[in-house]
Order: C-alpha cells, then sequence, then structure tokens
C-alpha cells in the first residue's frame, strides 16, 4: 500500500480521536454541571439551642445548603432573633419556622403552649409523680381516688377512674428541658398541656380528689376505655363500676273522678188562675136585665 496513503490514514485517525475526547470532556462537563443541585441559603444554629431560650445574634448563621431543604426553613436570620424555641435544635441544623415562638412571645414556658391550649400545674410526690421519673416531653394519664357524692361510694368505698388520658408534660418543676438519660428526678409540681375543658376538670379534681400519674410510653397514643374500680372490687373480685341506672318512671294511677248529676233550674211557680164570671145582658123592651155565669172548672 501507498506510503502516502497511509500516513493520511494515521492522520485522521489521530484527529478523531482527539475531537472524540474533547468532545466526550464537553458532554461530561455539561452533565456534570447540570446535574448539581442549585444552593440555597439558610439559617443554622451556631450551637446547640435548648427548648425555652430565646435566640440571639450570635446564636444562628447563615450558610448556603446544597441539599434539599426542609419545609419551613427560615432564609433570615432577623426572622429567627428575639424567638423562643419551642424544640431542640442542635448545631448545624436549620431552624424551622415550626420549632420557634411566634414573634413577640418570649421565650420559657409560656412559649411553647401553642394557641388554644393552656399549662396546668398539679401538685406530685414520689408517688404521684412516679418517682420522679414524670419528665417534659412525656406522656401521662391522669387517675382520681376519691369518694363520689351519692348512696353509691357507701356500699363500694373509695372509686378508682381514668379521668385524662395522654397528656403531654410540659415541665417538671422549673425544668422545661427534656432529658435524653431519663434520670430521675423529684420535683413538687409538674405541668400538663391540656385544653380550656380540661384544665377545669383537672383543677376541680386536683382539689377534690386524690390524682396519680400513669407514665405511659410516646408513641402510644391511642386511647383506653376503662371501667374504673373500687374498694369492694378488691374483695369481691368483681371489676368496674356499676351503672348509673335512670330510676323508672312511677305509673301515673289516675283517681276516678266523682260525677254530679247537673242542677236543673226550678220551674218557677205558675200563676194562680183568674176566673173571670160570664155576664149576659138581656133586653126586654125598655127593661134591662144582666145574669152573671160561673164558668165551669177546666173550661174557660
Amino acid at each position: 500500500m501507498n506510503k502516502r496513503l497511509l500516513s493520511v490514514l494515521g492522520f485522521a485517525l489521530v484527529i478523531s480521536a482527539i475531537a472524540s475526547l474533547v468532545l466526550y470532556r464537553l458532554i461530561v462537563t455539561k452533565l456534570a454541571a447540570n446535574a448539581k443541585p442549585a444552593m440555597t441559603q439558610v439559617v443554622v444554629a451556631t450551637h446547640n439551642l435548648e427548648v425555652g431560650s430565646m435566640i440571639k445574634d450570635l446564636d444562628v448563621k447563615i450558610v448556603d445548603w446544597n441539599g434539599p431543604v426542609p419545609k419551613g426553613a427560615v432564609s433570615n436570620p432577623a426572622d429567627t432573633v428575639g424567638r423562643g424555641v419551642v424544640e431542640t435544635v442542635y448545631e448545624g441544623e436549620p431552624l424551622l419556622d415550626s420549632r420557634l415562638a411566634a414573634k413577640g412571645a418570649g421565650a420559657g414556658l409560656a412559649a411553647m403552649i401553642p394557641p388554644g391550649m393552656r399549662a396546668v400545674t398539679i401538685r406530685v410526690n414520689d408517688v404521684t409523680g412516679v418517682s420522679g421519673f414524670v419528665r417534659p416531653g412525656m406522656r401521662v394519664d391522669v387517675l382520681i381516688e376519691g369518694n363520689p357524692p351519692g348512696a353509691t361510694s357507701n356500699t363500694l368505698g373509695t372509686l378508682s377512674k381514668t379521668l385524662l388520658q395522654n397528656m403531654e408534660v410540659l415541665s417538671a418543676g422549673q425544668d422545661i428541658q427534656k432529658d435524653s438519660e431519663g434520670k430521675p428526678v423529684n420535683v413538687p409540681v409538674v405541668n400538663l398541656l391540656v385544653t380550656p375543658e380540661q384544665a377545669e376538670t383537672l383543677s376541680l379534681a386536683s382539689n377534690e380528689t386524690r390524682i396519680q400519674l400513669v407514665l405511659r410510653n410516646p408513641l402510644d397514643t391511642q386511647p383506653v376505655k376503662t371501667p374504673g374500680t373500687a374498694v369492694s372490687n378488691l374483695f369481691t373480685g368483681m371489676s368496674g363500676l356499676p351503672e348509673n341506672k335512670t330510676p323508672a318512671a312511677k305509673p301515673v294511677v289516675k283517681r276516678p273522678v266523682a260525677q254530679t248529676k247537673p242542677v236543673t233550674a226550678a220551674a218557677p211557680p205558675e200563676a194562680p188562675k183568674v176566673v173571670i164570671p160570664l155576664t149576659v145582658e138581656v133586653i126586654t123592651g125598655t127593661s134591662r136585665a144582666e145574669t152573671k155565669f160561673k164558668p165551669e172548672e177546666g173550661k174557660q
């Protein structure tokens, strides 16, 4: 084969290889640029922010976030300064609007109460507070014990009933921080998150009955219908409380009504009959005579 032809073929192969390599690099660079996610600026915590603390300028900073932005993430540091923390935020974690109290709500326990809810304080001891294991963020049931008014308490003794279920503990004493280690701490009072109606019920129960808190698993949120129990059930083996049955209405007995004869008005006395005598005048010539006849009885 002609050497000149071989040289041309070899040169063409080199040029095609170089062109293919350049084209490959351009395609790879273009795909990499398109695959790179757009950078987004978000506000993150410079250190761990505990529940109840108020955010200051040095507590947050703005960074470039190259991953999916969490829903509700704050992008302006000015929107976080001066707001209270209602859920723990860890260092480097984006600040979410749902984890911060509303502007002007301040910090502390009051900022942790959602709109429409209330915080109710309950006095506890070692037994009532489950030996100090009732800590902020945990869930409890509220049991009451006492003698309700009425005749039922005289026969059954002290009654026990579950009053409220799945109540969130806001604070234990003055501590509003959640304890990840679960260490028991004896406190004199705890604050529960309740509705206004539950607050009324719980306030009355704390003054009129004995209260017992029952610790439950935070993942177990389903309410359970309990029958309650009484002291007499401990000895009889029975369970539950008697139902308050409404007494049957007594039949209405209709008494016979004495019938009275209608009173008829007495007929007025008949007027005495007046007998008028019959007079016959007879004239004969110049003489005149009258003759009177008495009519017979029964005729006129």
